[in-house]
Protein backbone atom coordinates (compact mmCIF):
# COMPACT_ATOMS: atom_id res chain seq x y z
CA UNK A 1 0.00 0.00 0.00
CA UNK A 2 1.16 3.49 -0.76
CA UNK A 3 1.24 5.83 1.95
CA UNK A 4 1.52 9.17 0.96
CA UNK A 5 2.61 11.05 4.36
CA UNK A 6 5.50 9.87 3.51
CA UNK A 7 6.28 8.11 0.15
CA UNK A 8 7.14 11.38 -1.58
CA UNK A 9 10.12 13.22 -0.20
CA UNK A 10 11.98 15.87 -0.51
CA UNK A 11 15.26 15.08 -0.51
CA UNK A 12 17.28 18.96 -1.26
CA UNK A 13 18.27 18.53 2.26
CA UNK A 14 21.16 15.71 1.84
CA UNK A 15 24.59 16.20 0.68
CA UNK A 16 24.01 13.13 -1.32
CA UNK A 17 21.01 11.26 -2.52
CA UNK A 18 20.37 6.97 -2.21
CA UNK A 19 21.63 7.04 -5.64
CA UNK A 20 24.62 9.57 -5.32
CA UNK A 21 23.48 12.70 -6.82
CA UNK A 22 24.53 15.95 -5.03
CA UNK A 23 20.63 16.90 -3.67
CA UNK A 24 21.01 20.63 -3.35
CA UNK A 25 22.46 21.10 -7.24
CA UNK A 26 18.90 19.22 -8.24
CA UNK A 27 15.65 20.90 -9.35
CA UNK A 28 13.25 18.50 -8.94
CA UNK A 29 13.88 15.50 -6.58
CA UNK A 30 11.09 13.48 -6.05
CA UNK A 31 10.84 10.40 -4.64
CA UNK A 32 8.18 6.91 -4.38
CA UNK A 33 8.73 4.03 -2.59
CA UNK A 34 6.47 1.32 -2.24
CA UNK A 35 8.67 -1.70 -1.03
CA UNK A 36 9.06 -3.64 -4.24
CA UNK A 37 9.76 -0.52 -6.55
CA UNK A 38 11.32 2.77 -5.83
CA UNK A 39 10.59 5.56 -8.75
CA UNK A 40 12.53 8.64 -8.64
CA UNK A 41 12.87 11.90 -10.79
CA UNK A 42 16.01 13.28 -11.26
CA UNK A 43 16.05 16.57 -12.94
CA UNK A 44 18.81 19.48 -12.92
CA UNK A 45 18.38 22.35 -14.83
CA UNK A 46 21.84 24.54 -14.51
CA UNK A 47 24.73 23.54 -17.19
CA UNK A 48 27.57 22.26 -14.53
CA UNK A 49 29.81 19.28 -14.03
CA UNK A 50 29.31 16.96 -11.08
CA UNK A 51 30.26 13.29 -9.92
CA UNK A 52 27.85 10.62 -8.60
CA UNK A 53 29.40 7.80 -7.16
CA UNK A 54 27.66 4.60 -5.55
CA UNK A 55 29.56 1.27 -3.93
CA UNK A 56 28.49 -1.80 -4.82
CA UNK A 57 25.22 -3.13 -2.46
CA UNK A 58 22.58 -5.87 -2.22
CA UNK A 59 19.75 -3.21 -3.58
CA UNK A 60 19.20 -4.82 -6.68
CA UNK A 61 18.96 -2.92 -9.98
CA UNK A 62 18.23 0.60 -11.69
CA UNK A 63 17.03 1.68 -14.75
CA UNK A 64 17.06 5.40 -15.91
CA UNK A 65 14.88 6.92 -18.52
CA UNK A 66 15.96 10.55 -19.61
CA UNK A 67 12.92 12.80 -20.56
CA UNK A 68 15.11 15.23 -22.46
CA UNK A 69 17.91 15.23 -24.94
CA UNK A 70 21.19 17.11 -24.33
CA UNK A 71 22.66 14.80 -21.16
CA UNK A 72 26.16 13.73 -21.72
CA UNK A 73 27.78 11.36 -18.91
CA UNK A 74 32.00 9.37 -18.39
CA UNK A 75 31.01 6.07 -17.17
CA UNK A 76 34.15 4.57 -15.17
CA UNK A 77 35.20 1.68 -14.85
CA UNK A 78 38.24 0.43 -13.29
CA UNK A 79 41.25 2.19 -15.80
CA UNK A 80 38.53 2.84 -18.09
CA UNK A 81 35.75 5.20 -19.33
CA UNK A 82 33.16 5.76 -22.14
CA UNK A 83 31.25 9.12 -22.88
CA UNK A 84 27.96 8.40 -23.71
CA UNK A 85 25.34 11.26 -25.25
CA UNK A 86 21.58 10.90 -23.85
CA UNK A 87 18.63 11.92 -25.82
CA UNK A 88 15.22 11.97 -25.09
CA UNK A 89 14.02 8.23 -24.28
CA UNK A 90 17.78 7.42 -23.60
CA UNK A 91 17.92 4.32 -21.19
CA UNK A 92 20.99 3.41 -18.95
CA UNK A 93 21.09 0.36 -16.58
CA UNK A 94 22.59 -0.28 -13.24
CA UNK A 95 23.20 -3.27 -10.98
CA UNK A 96 23.75 -2.32 -7.84
CA UNK A 97 26.38 -5.56 -7.22
CA UNK A 98 28.49 -3.01 -9.12
CA UNK A 99 30.79 0.09 -8.18
CA UNK A 100 29.47 2.95 -9.75
CA UNK A 101 31.38 5.69 -10.89
CA UNK A 102 30.22 8.59 -13.57
CA UNK A 103 30.92 11.86 -14.17
CA UNK A 104 27.46 14.21 -15.43
CA UNK A 105 27.60 17.12 -17.78
CA UNK A 106 24.98 19.92 -18.40
CA UNK A 107 21.85 19.86 -17.77
CA UNK A 108 19.18 16.39 -17.39
CA UNK A 109 15.79 15.29 -16.25
CA UNK A 110 15.88 11.48 -15.57
CA UNK A 111 12.74 8.96 -14.30
CA UNK A 112 14.21 6.09 -12.57
CA UNK A 113 12.57 2.88 -11.23
CA UNK A 114 14.78 0.65 -8.47
CA UNK A 115 13.76 -3.24 -8.39
CA UNK A 116 15.03 -5.53 -5.75
CA UNK A 117 17.19 -8.58 -6.92
CA UNK A 118 13.88 -10.82 -5.50
CA UNK A 119 11.86 -9.09 -7.57
CA UNK A 120 13.64 -9.52 -10.46
CA UNK A 121 13.80 -12.97 -9.63
CA UNK A 122 10.36 -14.29 -8.77
CA UNK A 123 9.67 -12.46 -11.99
CA UNK A 124 11.80 -14.37 -14.11
CA UNK A 125 10.31 -17.48 -12.84
CA UNK A 126 7.28 -16.51 -13.25
CA UNK A 127 7.53 -15.58 -17.00
CA UNK A 128 9.99 -18.41 -17.68
CA UNK A 129 10.80 -20.52 -15.32
CA UNK A 130 14.64 -19.51 -15.46
CA UNK A 131 16.69 -16.61 -13.52
CA UNK A 132 18.81 -14.07 -15.26
CA UNK A 133 22.19 -13.40 -13.85
CA UNK A 134 21.30 -9.24 -15.03
CA UNK A 135 20.97 -7.12 -17.93
CA UNK A 136 22.62 -6.08 -20.72
CA UNK A 137 22.17 -2.32 -22.81
CA UNK A 138 24.59 0.21 -23.97
CA UNK A 139 24.22 3.31 -21.73
CA UNK A 140 22.11 5.98 -24.48
CA UNK A 141 20.08 3.12 -26.09
CA UNK A 142 17.19 5.11 -27.19
CA UNK A 143 13.35 2.84 -25.84
CA UNK A 144 10.26 4.30 -27.33
CA UNK A 145 8.26 2.19 -25.13
CA UNK A 146 10.45 2.87 -21.83
CA UNK A 147 10.09 6.31 -23.38
CA UNK A 148 6.66 6.59 -23.10
CA UNK A 149 6.34 4.52 -19.88
CA UNK A 150 8.15 7.64 -18.13
CA UNK A 151 6.17 10.07 -19.21
CA UNK A 152 3.44 8.38 -17.30
CA UNK A 153 5.68 7.68 -14.23
CA UNK A 154 7.09 11.48 -14.29
CA UNK A 155 3.11 12.70 -14.20
CA UNK A 156 2.93 10.54 -11.47
CA UNK A 157 5.50 11.36 -9.56
CA UNK A 158 4.01 15.33 -10.18
CA UNK A 159 0.44 14.93 -8.68
CA UNK A 160 0.85 12.93 -5.67
CA UNK A 161 -2.66 13.45 -4.50
CA UNK A 162 -3.79 11.79 -8.15
CA UNK A 163 -1.75 8.57 -7.72
CA UNK A 164 -3.67 5.30 -7.62
CA UNK A 165 -2.30 2.43 -5.79
CA UNK A 166 -3.54 -0.16 -8.45
CA UNK A 167 -2.18 2.14 -11.38
CA UNK A 168 1.31 2.46 -8.98
CA UNK A 169 1.65 -0.98 -8.96
CA UNK A 170 0.70 -2.29 -12.24
CA UNK A 171 3.03 0.50 -13.38
CA UNK A 172 5.84 -0.75 -11.63
CA UNK A 173 5.14 -4.57 -13.43
CA UNK A 174 5.13 -3.44 -16.52
CA UNK A 175 8.19 -1.85 -16.45
CA UNK A 176 9.85 -4.71 -14.67
CA UNK A 177 8.58 -7.21 -17.32
CA UNK A 178 9.97 -4.95 -20.17
CA UNK A 179 13.36 -4.70 -18.76
CA UNK A 180 13.34 -8.67 -18.26
CA UNK A 181 12.39 -9.22 -22.05
CA UNK A 182 14.27 -6.74 -23.71
CA UNK A 183 17.55 -6.31 -21.82
CA UNK A 184 17.90 -9.71 -19.78
CA UNK A 185 21.38 -11.55 -20.44
CA UNK A 186 20.12 -14.91 -20.46
CA UNK A 187 17.46 -16.22 -23.05
CA UNK A 188 13.91 -15.85 -21.89
CA UNK A 189 11.40 -18.83 -23.08
CA UNK A 190 8.32 -16.95 -23.15
CA UNK A 191 5.30 -19.14 -22.58
CA UNK A 192 2.75 -17.92 -25.32
CA UNK A 193 0.03 -20.61 -24.28
CA UNK A 194 -3.54 -18.64 -23.22
CA UNK A 195 -3.63 -17.84 -19.86
CA UNK A 196 -7.07 -16.82 -18.81
CA UNK A 197 -8.81 -16.95 -15.56
CA UNK A 198 -11.07 -19.47 -14.62
CA UNK A 199 -15.19 -18.07 -14.47
CA UNK A 200 -14.89 -18.25 -10.74
CA UNK A 201 -11.14 -16.36 -10.10
CA UNK A 202 -12.63 -13.69 -13.15
CA UNK A 203 -15.56 -13.14 -10.69
CA UNK A 204 -13.60 -13.02 -7.28
CA UNK A 205 -11.29 -10.70 -9.02
CA UNK A 206 -14.09 -8.39 -10.37
CA UNK A 207 -16.26 -8.44 -6.76
CA UNK A 208 -13.00 -7.57 -4.91
CA UNK A 209 -11.79 -4.87 -7.93
CA UNK A 210 -15.78 -3.16 -6.90
CA UNK A 211 -15.59 -4.01 -3.12
CA UNK A 212 -12.35 -2.39 -2.74
CA UNK A 213 -13.21 0.72 -4.97
CA UNK A 214 -13.46 3.44 -2.20
CA UNK A 215 -10.19 2.31 -1.06
CA UNK A 216 -6.52 1.73 -1.88
CA UNK A 217 -6.54 -1.63 -3.47
CA UNK A 218 -3.25 -4.04 -3.95
CA UNK A 219 -2.95 -6.94 -6.75
CA UNK A 220 -0.88 -8.71 -4.51
CA UNK A 221 -4.06 -9.01 -2.40
CA UNK A 222 -6.58 -10.58 -5.35
CA UNK A 223 -3.75 -12.39 -7.14
CA UNK A 224 -3.71 -14.55 -3.36
CA UNK A 225 -7.27 -14.87 -3.20
CA UNK A 226 -7.15 -16.38 -6.54
CA UNK A 227 -4.06 -18.45 -5.99
CA UNK A 228 -2.43 -17.12 -9.14
CA UNK A 229 1.26 -14.58 -8.72
CA UNK A 230 0.54 -11.19 -9.08
CA UNK A 231 2.56 -11.28 -12.74
CA UNK A 232 0.50 -14.17 -13.79
CA UNK A 233 -2.86 -12.20 -12.65
CA UNK A 234 -2.47 -9.30 -14.44
CA UNK A 235 -1.62 -10.76 -17.50
CA UNK A 236 -4.59 -13.67 -17.66
CA UNK A 237 -7.09 -10.58 -16.82
CA UNK A 238 -6.02 -8.78 -19.30
CA UNK A 239 -6.11 -11.49 -21.57
CA UNK A 240 -9.92 -12.55 -20.26
CA UNK A 241 -11.23 -9.06 -20.19
CA UNK A 242 -9.44 -6.90 -22.80
CA UNK A 243 -8.27 -4.43 -20.01
CA UNK A 244 -5.98 -4.28 -17.22
CA UNK A 245 -7.71 -4.57 -13.51
CA UNK A 246 -7.39 -0.26 -13.04
CA UNK A 247 -8.79 0.05 -16.66
CA UNK A 248 -11.63 -2.19 -15.89
CA UNK A 249 -12.18 -0.79 -12.66
CA UNK A 250 -12.15 3.12 -14.18
CA UNK A 251 -15.00 1.80 -16.72
CA UNK A 252 -16.85 0.37 -14.00
CA UNK A 253 -17.27 3.80 -12.21
CA UNK A 254 -17.56 5.94 -15.40
CA UNK A 255 -20.71 3.63 -16.27
CA UNK A 256 -22.12 3.83 -12.49
CA UNK A 257 -21.32 7.80 -13.09
CA UNK A 258 -23.57 7.81 -16.57
CA UNK A 259 -26.36 5.85 -14.28
CA UNK A 260 -26.52 8.24 -11.79
CA UNK A 261 -25.95 11.23 -14.28
CA UNK A 262 -29.34 10.19 -16.49
CA UNK A 263 -31.42 8.90 -13.58
CA UNK A 264 -31.05 11.00 -10.41
CA UNK A 265 -30.61 14.52 -9.70
CA UNK A 266 -26.80 14.01 -7.52
CA UNK A 267 -24.78 16.80 -7.66
CA UNK A 268 -20.75 16.17 -9.61
CA UNK A 269 -19.30 15.85 -6.60
CA UNK A 270 -21.64 13.88 -4.56
CA UNK A 271 -21.92 11.15 -8.19
CA UNK A 272 -17.41 11.71 -7.82
CA UNK A 273 -17.85 10.06 -4.46
CA UNK A 274 -20.02 7.66 -4.89
CA UNK A 275 -18.37 6.23 -7.31
CA UNK A 276 -14.76 6.23 -5.86
CA UNK A 277 -13.02 9.36 -7.57
CA UNK A 278 -10.93 11.47 -4.81
CA UNK A 279 -13.10 14.84 -6.11
CA UNK A 280 -15.04 16.37 -8.74
CA UNK A 281 -11.98 17.52 -10.32
CA UNK A 282 -10.03 14.18 -10.71
CA UNK A 283 -13.81 12.72 -11.95
CA UNK A 284 -14.53 15.00 -14.67
CA UNK A 285 -10.81 14.87 -15.94
CA UNK A 286 -11.53 10.78 -16.16
CA UNK A 287 -14.79 10.89 -17.68
CA UNK A 288 -14.03 13.02 -20.12
CA UNK A 289 -10.66 10.90 -21.04
CA UNK A 290 -13.57 8.16 -21.59
CA UNK A 291 -16.33 9.53 -22.56
CA UNK A 292 -15.03 12.59 -24.89
CA UNK A 293 -16.89 15.25 -23.03
CA UNK A 294 -17.22 16.32 -19.18
CA UNK A 295 -19.90 14.99 -16.68
CA UNK A 296 -21.97 18.48 -17.06
CA UNK A 297 -22.02 18.46 -21.01
CA UNK A 298 -23.10 14.19 -21.01
CA UNK A 299 -25.91 14.79 -18.36
CA UNK A 300 -27.67 17.69 -20.83
CA UNK A 301 -27.41 15.22 -23.95
CA UNK A 302 -28.57 12.15 -22.37
CA UNK A 303 -31.54 13.64 -21.07
CA UNK A 304 -32.69 15.46 -24.00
Amino acid sequence: MLDHSNAFTATASRHKDSLGCVSNQLHKDLELDTGEFAFYRKCRRREQTSEVATPASDRGFLIGVSLTAGHRRRIISGSRSALHDFEKDSVYIRNFEEDYRADLHGTFDFVLVEFSRAFITNTCYERSGSAIAGFSSLPGRKDPIFGHLAQVLALTLDSPDNVSPLFVEQLGVTIGTHLIDQYGNAPVQSNRKSRRLSSLHETRAKEMLLAKAQESVSLEEIASACNLSRSYFIRAFRETTDRTPHQWLLEQRIDRARDLLRHSNASLSEIAIACGFSDQSHFTRTFSQLVGMPPGTWRRHARN
